[in-house]
């Protein structure tokens, strides 16, 4: 073979055989790439989205563990100290307050009001008589109030709670006070009874929290103004109760009156034992919780079983603010359009149980 016959094989191209498999080779190597670098891609977009659906459900949760914790919170001075389960229901199935407030026969699933005193000094009791309607409220100067703060530092815009020992309760705002004379001035809000003397009266929290499903939100309420989303994209909230097996004996009216568990005799009207599941705690379905027999008056009324509660849990439901992460099936309570397995987020859900302190323990 010549020399010549040598430098044109050596100069020759590749065969189409070997070009075939090279291109096969580099389609390999290139749907390889792909496949490690579209689930990257994919992670990074659903990543942060993921992440908000946590955070959200973790603000939500935080906020009702606290102010269930503290739900019962009592007061610690004056003649009538203890736990507020001693006197009224600290936690009551439904929205109340001023504003769209669900009537006293309603129960929720996805709603509930908590009352409790915060450590305040703010305390005292009513020393006349309070007619219906009233806007002002004369009081007692406690004798262990701080002297700097004369009449207990109640101040205007405070919100103050109002309640006797036959089961009555009422919360209000203030707007005027005049220290001299003891006089405390509200707002016309509607009081449900007329307090007698030695009622008390102390600065105190409410808190409602529910499920707005129109607008998918999770909210706030104050009990008088304030209304407020603290969650969106919320797709689910449940309340669920548990309490004593034992009826309950307190809140005791004096000799003479009768309330929902005593007759004007001083006798137990009776209230039937139920059956613990479980635990030594019974389950509280709703619906023994609006069949009375009824404590408290007018708008706050309230089934005597929520004297029994000393637990609740809560589920919370929240989905992917865009639609493009929801996908179809029962995953996601709201669907969405996505038709990728790998950018689905499936609605997170969290669930807790909250045993109110104050409700299982005297203060």
């Amino acid at each position: 073979m010549s020399t010549t016959d040598n430098r044109a094989r050596s100069d020759a191209g590749f065969s189409l055989i070997e070009s075939l498999i090279a291109m096969g080779l580099l389609v390999v190597v290139t749907v390889a790439i792909f496949n490690v670098a579209n689930p990257a891609t994919t992670a990074s977009q659903t990543q942060p989205e993921a992440i908000d659906m946590q955070q959200r459900a973790r603000t939500g949760s935080d906020l009702l563990f606290r102010d269930l914790f503290m739900a019962g919170a009592g007061v610690y001075s004056g003649p009538k100290t203890g736990t507020l389960t001693n006197f009224f229901a600290p936690i009551i199935p439904r929205k109340m307050g001023l504003q769209n407030a669900d009537a006293y026969t309603v129960v929720r699933p996805d709603a509930l009001t908590i009352s409790y005193i915060p450590n305040t000094y703010s305390q005292t009791t009513i020393r006349s008589p309070m007619p219906l309607p009233s806007s002002e409220l004369k009081v007692e100067d406690i004798a262990n109030c701080p002297k700097l703060h004369e009449l207990c530092g109640f101040e205007p815009g405070m919100t103050v709670l109002i309640f006797d020992d036959e089961g009555h309760f009422d919360f209000f705002t203030l707007t005027h006070v005049q220290h001299a004379a003891g006089h405390m001035q509200h707002r016309q809000q509607g009081l449900s009874y007329a307090y007698q003397v030695g009622a008390i009266v102390t600065q105190a929290d409410s808190h409602v929290y529910y499920y707005d499903a129109a607008n998918r939100q999770f909210r706030h309420y104050d009990g008088y103004l304030t209304d407020v989303p603290i969650v969106d994209n919320v797709v689910g909230v449940q309340f669920e109760y548990y309490g004593d097996p034992n009826p309950p004996t307190l809140p005791k009216p004096k000799a003479g009156s009768a309330n929902c568990l005593y007759d004007a005799g001083g006798n137990y009207v009776g209230m039937p034992t139920l059956v613990a599941q479980g635990g030594s705690l019974a389950e509280l379905p709703l619906a023994i919780l609006n069949d009375g027999p009824w404590c408290g008056d007018g708008e706050n009324r309230y089934d005597a079983d929520l004297l029994r509660v000393r637990k609740v849990r809560v589920t919370m439901r929240v989905q992917a603010s865009q639609e493009q992460f929801r996908g179809t099936g029962p995953e996601f309570a709201s669907p969405g359009f996505n038709q990728n397995a790998l950018r689905h987020l499936p609605d997170y859900t969290v669930r807790f149980e909250v045993s109110p302190r104050n409700m299982n323990l005297g203060r």
